[in-house]
């Protein structure tokens, strides 16, 4: 059957992936302000994109009023889509995002930060941004992991991306991001070790309907002793309990 799902949700991607260009440049100009048409916008894309790949989006808990750091754990792709279809914030993301074709003109179009792994030159001008953001009551999400984590892990919490939170004197929320199938996790929809974005991109194509939960945790508390490295591994604790993976 997955030969057969690509060939019909192919062509219907594409035109989504079109008629959300189209859309975006009228109602995304700077990103998505909250409460706007381009937060609408992309919300519901977000959904229909998404339902396309038979991926089902499901709300657990609630997130905060912005403006809230939200931090998740990163696994997929489809990370950012799938919070975007619940919650639109601006997010953090590599900088080879921001090069590829089409893709990173939709991703400036949504508000997205980019962030050239390795340089603390481009960490600063980030920390930099995001607080300038939080501060103008937008709201920021992140994966503290600083990339995608096999499946069944969770790498370490870098703990200096919440420096920008503290400073807009912004709440800190986590959010943990799991794929599932019959109420088990659905690991093809993670990377494996070596493949590329577009193997992967077809073989969740192929795939069965699943559903993707979005769990919005309690808020991190503002830890004055442990400082950040403290809340960030908070965070990540938080995240591991509802992922079932030991912290």
């Amino acid at each position: 059957m997955g030969p057969l799902r690509c060939a019909w949700r192919l062509p219907l991607l594409l035109l989504v992936v079109l008629g959300g260009c189209l859309a975006a440049i009228f109602l995304l100009p700077r990103g998505p302000r909250p409460g706007t048409a381009g937060a609408s916008l992309l919300r519901n894309w977000s959904r229909l994109f998404l339902r396309l790949f038979g991926v089902r989006v499901v709300q657990m808990g609630e997130p905060l009023h912005d403006p809230v750091m939200f931090v998740a754990n990163h696994g997929s792709w489809m990370d950012i889509t799938v919070l975007h279809a619940i919650r639109p914030a601006d997010f953090v993301a590599k900088a080879e995002i921001g090069r590829w074709p089409l893709v990173g003109w939709m991703a400036r179009r949504g508000g997205t930060i980019f962030h050239q792994r390795g340089s603390n030159d481009s960490l600063a001008s980030v920390m930099e941004v995001m607080s300038g953001r939080l501060r103008a009551d937008r709201s920021i999400a992140a994966f503290p992991e600083g990339g995608t984590a096999p499946a069944g892990t969770l790498k370490v919490f870098h703990a200096r991306i919440l420096q920008a939170a503290l400073d807009a004197a912004a709440p800190v929320q986590p959010v943990a991001l799991r794929y599932l199938r019959d109420g088990v996790p659905a690991t093809e929809v993670l990377f494996t070790p070596g493949e590329g974005f577009m193997h992967n991109v077809f073989r969740v194509m192929a795939t069965r309907s699943l559903t993707a939960e979005v769990h919005f945790l309690k808020p991190v508390p503002f830890d004055p002793e442990g400082g950040r490295r403290r809340m960030a591994a908070t965070a990540r604790a938080e995240i591991a309990q509802v992922l079932g993976i030991a912290a």
